[in-house]
């Protein structure tokens, strides 16, 4: 039996890259199922607007989804019904996503709901919202006595 040299390090890579997937990617939602009661979601902002994208695969009419903006945060919500009713004894395998579902995001600058627009495509969301235009500063005189 070959001895192999102890490594008192050799799982804090493991332990490393599992806290960097929790910082990249956020905590898992509590009591979510695996695999999609939280949409995945790309956010990023171009000069005048933010544009989030979002996999909701199975919607089969806008009823079915509600998206709410404020300021920095936006909050997608819906849900997705079975396409046809089989029966339980009939199912052997069932692995697409059925039901309620929900994500909110932070967004990276404040947005205006005016001019805030959403298209579906695909199996694809795509919000775009056009961002708050920064208070003028201005620079206040001072009045001396």
């Amino acid at each position: 039996m070959p001895l192999i040299p102890w490594d008192s390090f050799r799982n804090t890579d493991l332990w490393r890259r599992d806290l960097e997937k929790i910082f990249n990617e956020g905590f898992p939602e509590i009591g979510a199922r695996p695999g999609f009661a939280t949409p995945r979601i790309d956010v990023f902002e171009t000069e005048h607007e933010v544009i989030a994208s979002c996999e909701i695969p199975g919607l089969d009419k806008k009823e079915d989804l509600h998206i709410d903006v404020d300021e920095n945060m936006l909050t997608i919500s819906g849900t997705i019904k079975q396409a046809n009713e089989v029966k339980q004894e009939q199912i052997h395998r069932k692995e697409r996503f059925v039901g309620r579902f929900q994500r909110s995001v932070s967004l990276p600058s404040r947005v205006q709901t005016e001019g805030t627009t959403a298209t579906y495509r695909n199996g694809v969301l795509e919000v775009r919202m056009p961002k708050l235009k920064a208070d003028t500063q201005r620079q206040i005189d001072v009045q001396f006595h």
